[in-house]
């Protein structure tokens, strides 16, 4: 497939967009060496721009971006995609509202995953952006797309747009890949701050009809429109 006109200057803005939002991964200490990566869905096409597999993050741009289908294959770039990417097309296949697509191994949320425990919904801020707990995907192997069926089947089933995958790490998803990126960041903050209520004793969840209305409220009224 050859990318010409208008989609061509649609994915570089998308490949110049990805590579700098791949920074905020490791300004917020999400990730470590090469792991991770964002991606983001190219509207209106059946393509997908992620990160290059085992490439340091100091030596990302836009230039090292790939674009792939949705499903997985090479269309533009001169190295291999992430090794996720199979898990992100999957994604993108099956839930045409995502815009973006993020997996870290950041390291509260991933202890969670690793006990294949859901972060309770104890704080008015994961009732605000993810709308109850966070829930637990089933542990897949990389390497097809069963990571991504796991993450499709789990969110169906929750307002969350993050995942723990079981032993493995969190997945977030968003309308664009900066607002993945943003769950990204807020499920490590949540984890973080439950996992330390635990150490002081048993926190208590919120009552769902208080969960309902923070959602709603930070959904639909909070920031600007």
């Amino acid at each position: 497939m050859s990318l010409t006109g208008e989609v061509l200057d649609t994915v570089a803005e998308l490949r110049d967009t990805v590579a700098k939002l791949h920074g905020e991964l490791t300004r917020n200490e999400l990730v470590i060496w090469t792991a991770g990566n964002v991606s983001a869905r190219v509207p209106g096409r059946d393509l997908l721009v992620i990160k290059p597999s085992g490439v340091s993050y100091d030596n990302l741009s836009a230039d090292t971006m790939v674009v792939t289908d949705l499903h997985g294959e090479l269309v533009e770039g001169d190295l291999a995609p992430s090794s996720d990417t199979a898990a992100h097309a999957y994604v993108y296949r099956h839930m045409p509202e995502i815009g973006g697509v993020v997996h870290t191994h950041s390291t509260y949320a991933t202890a969670w995953a690793a006990r294949g425990e859901p972060i309770p919904c104890v704080l008015t801020m994961i009732a605000d952006e993810f709308g109850g707990e966070i829930p637990v995907g089933p542990f897949a192997l990389i390497g097809d797309d069963s990571i991504g069926r796991g993450i499709v089947e789990t969110l169906r089933a929750s307002r969350s747009p993050a995942v723990l995958m079981r032993n493995h790490g969190p997945f977030t998803v968003g309308r664009t890949a900066r607002d993945a990126v943003k769950a990204a960041v807020m499920v490590e903050d949540v984890a973080r701050t439950v996992h330390k209520a635990f150490e002081l004793g048993t926190p208590e969840p919120l009552p769902p009809e208080d969960v309902d209305r923070l959602y709603a409220r930070y959904q639909n009224v909070y920031g600007q429109h």
